[in-house]
């Protein structure tokens, strides 16, 4: 605590004071606390204690009382194309690459830009926050309009600096990728709400010779790295013919796994692939809805879980998934792991609550800052109110989180103690920083636009 945070009548004075029913920090696991205050100053959590307690303590500028609401986590969205939200719906009920070759990629040569990126990533952010979600880890063109984007949210975010061999309205070659994202991330190093990773696409759209060059330049600069990896069968019978190995032993000779990869999907692996994830200590970003609904299949979270693999949770694009809502991804993810494994406790509520949260601050490097209620972590946090027919009775607020809830009973957001998203009993959502009004002239513009083209 700062000495401007102290006071000489008695109590400290704070700049806010969260006051809830129930309190949900995921640290430790399957602990509810009841009737217990957030403390919060300079945008971290400096005391978390019961309500009178906090009250005697502690003097606050502002202090939210949440008589209905479970106090959790923001929750954190560790896959996912914001800049890909305006393409919702544009293409349907067609497997994984005939989705790409044949339709969005098309699409994106044909619309994406600088502004259709900002303006689609504005409306994701949008769409995030008011489902609760605080950060998310990004991979798109244009990382820099992302970047805007997400400042005028108030969002956290790491983006991906996006590596492909083929040219687009972003780039030319792979070299052309990786030098235009590192410099875009040196306008904003040193910003609280932004970092960066490396994002090689994937093992079926990057080679041998570029992979090399982005685990160097991760090693030099300290950076993560975020790609799709074993997300169909068809991505591991081409690796097979092409290279004679599985994706995921082709990134190990190369040297890509480690600590510092998040390997999106992870859909279609074996036990060998399994013991090299674990063997290499890499995260696992499970996308439960978008690989469903592109009938790719479905991860197996409970074995790498078992494994001692860190698993958290990502929406993938509303391109392919439709909804950027993470409250379905932690029910479906809990729900299929249970009828794939025929045990139903195979993903507890409380599992399914930390993959889209600490799990999440894990694989970004963040879990010291993010991810959790604890003293001494940033102040991104999401209420959940619990007072509606569809909600009660409560008996479990833990399992109603999971089970129960969904995005539209999101009451508040707060990033860094900053409040970001507010939705009362009586009114839609209204955002700290972005107007409705401007999300519906986005839509009517870029709408007309996709529309032609897909006609």
């Amino acid at each position: 605590m700062t000495e401007s945070s102290k006071t000489i009548v008695g109590k400290t004075n704070v700049d806010l004071i969260i006051e809830a029913r129930w309190l949900a920090p995921v640290i430790p696991r399957n602990q509810i606390l009841e009737h217990h205050a957030v403390v919060i100053h300079e945008g971290c959590i400096v005391d978390i204690a019961p309500i009178d307690a906090a009250r005697e303590q502690y003097s606050a500028i502002k202090t939210i009382l949440l008589n209905e609401q479970v106090l959790m986590p923001g929750l954190i969205n560790l896959h996912a194309h914001a800049g890909m939200t305006l393409m919702r719906g544009l293409a349907e009920d067609i497997p994984l690459m005939l989705w790409l070759e044949n339709h969005i990629w098309p699409a994106e040569q044909q619309i994406v830009s600088e502004k259709f990126v900002r303006d689609s990533t504005l409306f994701g952010c949008a769409e995030m926050l008011a489902g609760g979600v605080t950060c998310f880890n990004d991979m798109y063109f244009y990382p820099q309009a992302t970047a805007e984007a997400v400042l005028q949210a108030g969002m956290r975010a790491q983006l991906g600096l996006v590596v492909l061999e083929f040219p687009t309205n972003y780039a030319n070659n792979a070299d052309d990728y990786i030098e235009k994202g590192l410099l875009i991330r040196d306008t904003w190093r040193g910003n609280t709400l932004l970092s960066a990773t490396l994002a090689p696409h994937a093992p079926y759209t990057v080679s041998d010779t570029t992979f090399e060059k982005v685990i160097t330049y991760a090693e030099q600069l300290g950076l993560g790295v975020h790609t799709h990896l074993h997300e169909t069968k068809a991505e591991v019978a081409e690796s097979v013919e092409k290279f004679g190995v599985r994706p995921i032993k082709r990134m190990a000779n190369l040297g890509l796994l480690g600590p510092n990869l998040t390997a999106a999907h992870c859909v279609q692996i074996n036990d060998e692939d399994l013991d090299l994830l674990r063997l290499y200590g890499s995260h696992v970003a499970h996308c439960p809805s978008s690989n469903a609904k592109l009938a790719s299949g479905i991860a197996p979270i409970n074995k790498l879980l078992n494994a001692g693999i860190n698993v958290g949770l990502g929406t993938d694009g509303a391109a392919s998934n439709n909804r950027q809502d993470m409250f379905a991804e932690m029910r479906l993810a809990a729900l299929l792991s249970k009828a794939v494994t025929e045990d139903a406790i195979s993903i507890t509520a409380a599992q399914a609550l930390e993959m889209a949260t600490i799990n999440g601050a894990k694989a970004l490097g963040l879990d010291h800052q993010i991810g959790s209620i604890e003293i001494g972590k940033l102040a991104d946090l999401t209420a959940v109110r619990i007072a509606d027919v569809e909600t009660l009775p409560c008996f479990d607020p833990l399992s109603h989180l999971i089970y129960v809830c969904g995005r539209e009973h999101v009451s508040h957001v707060w990033v860094a103690g900053d409040l970001r998203f507010e939705r009362s009993n009586q009114q839609a959502g209204l955002y700290a920083n972005i107007e409705l009004n401007e999300l519906k002239e986005i839509v009517l513009l870029w709408q007309s636009k996709l529309n032609q083209h897909k006609a």
